[in-house]
């Protein structure tokens, strides 16, 4: 069951607020800061508002208020502690039904990549992927600039017909701002006495955390970043050195992936994550539009590649027309 533009008077933006293991992902403060931006975009009133699910959660409501929600929607139960995909999606579908509103971004986690596809699905209406923009146009409507075609061209998406208008976004494509002036948020508890919380088939039994060999790519300030030009595995590890010796990260591109050097949680670009680090340090990258996409806003840019027409040179702050192999041997001597 969808509903119609023209039955909601005041416009209601809403971001699923994703909280797991005792963690307010970062998307959610990038969402609610997007979300208060296209709020000004309306000409009437305006509420951003965010929906939080789990156990033990309004001691974070204050965060989402902090970063632009107006109103929390919480449904809180010890049975909700663990992400269950079918649960989540029965609670929010239900809510959205009755509450209609007009926009609902998500995360493009791994929990919101599933979940809000899911949600959409239910409530009949369509959903971007994956945005890397967002805007209102003259019409009111939400207009989400998708990549395709490796990032080549930039599509705008526009559900025209039916509400609410949903997208996801990757960690890391917004910035994220506290209000200036703070205040308590309104606090909204979800019915849930609706829900069968046993009629489920599937059922979540515990979280195994694995440990990070390294500094992740979206959290380090300086990262490494190796393309396909690197070569081969040694240099590979010559990189990860490096990466060491500075307490940096090592991320890679789609190549060196498939080439099986590097794994898909340091992949950077369109299809992989989306990193602002102090600085970015890249080794043989041919600076496709995918990849750029991913790290264009790193404070600053180096780049490695003999090759002095290199497209990657055009969005560097510093040039190193050099044999990649050469450089690292050097820094590492010198740093070791």
């Amino acid at each position: 069951m969808c509903y119609k533009r023209g039955e909601s008077v005041m416009k209601k933006i809403w971001v699923f607020a994703e909280y797991a293991n005792c963690t307010l992902d970062r998307v959610t403060l990038e969402l609610l800061t997007k979300a208060r931006e296209l709020a000004k975009s309306f000409k009437g009133e305006t509420q951003v508002s965010a929906v939080l699910l789990g156990s033990n959660i309004r001691n974070v409501c204050k965060t989402l208020c902090d970063y632009g929600a107006k109103k929390v929607y919480v449904a809180e139960s010890d049975k909700l502690g663990l992400y269950n995909p079918i649960l989540y999606s029965k609670i929010i579908t239900k809510l959205a039904k009755e509450k209609k509103p007009d926009i609902f971004l998500f995360g493009a986690t791994s929990i919101g990549s599933e979940l809000g596809p899911t949600v959409a699905a239910d409530l009949k209406t369509g959903m971007a992927a994956h945005c890397v923009d967002m805007k209102i146009n003259e019409n009111e409507q939400l207009v989400s600039d998708v990549p395709s075609f490796g990032g080549k061209i930039i599509g705008e998406i526009i559900c025209p017909d039916f509400l609410p208008q949903m997208a996801s976004v990757k960690p890391g494509i917004f910035m994220q701002k506290e209000l200036e002036k703070l205040s308590d948020p309104e606090i909204v508890s979800i019915d849930l006495s609706g829900i069968n919380f046993d009629d489920v088939p599937l059922k979540a039994i515990g979280i195994e955390k694995r440990e990070a060999k390294c500094v992740p790519v979206d959290k380090a300030e300086i990262v490494f970043c190796g393309g396909y030009g690197i070569g081969n595995r040694e240099n590979w590890e010559k990189l990860e050195r490096l990466a060491s010796l500075f307490g940096g990260a090592v991320a890679c591109t789609r190549p060196v992936v498939d080439e099986g050097w590097g794994y898909e949680e340091q992949m950077i670009g369109t299809s992989g994550k989306s990193i602002r680090p102090k600085a970015y340090v890249g080794f043989g990258i041919s600076g496709a539009t995918h990849h750029i996409c991913g790290m264009k806003d790193s404070g600053l840019i180096i780049s490695v590649n003999k090759d002095k027409k290199s497209p990657m040179f055009e969005v560097s702050d510093v040039e190193i027309v050099e044999d990649l192999n050469d450089v690292l041997e050097e820094l590492i001597t010198k740093l070791s």
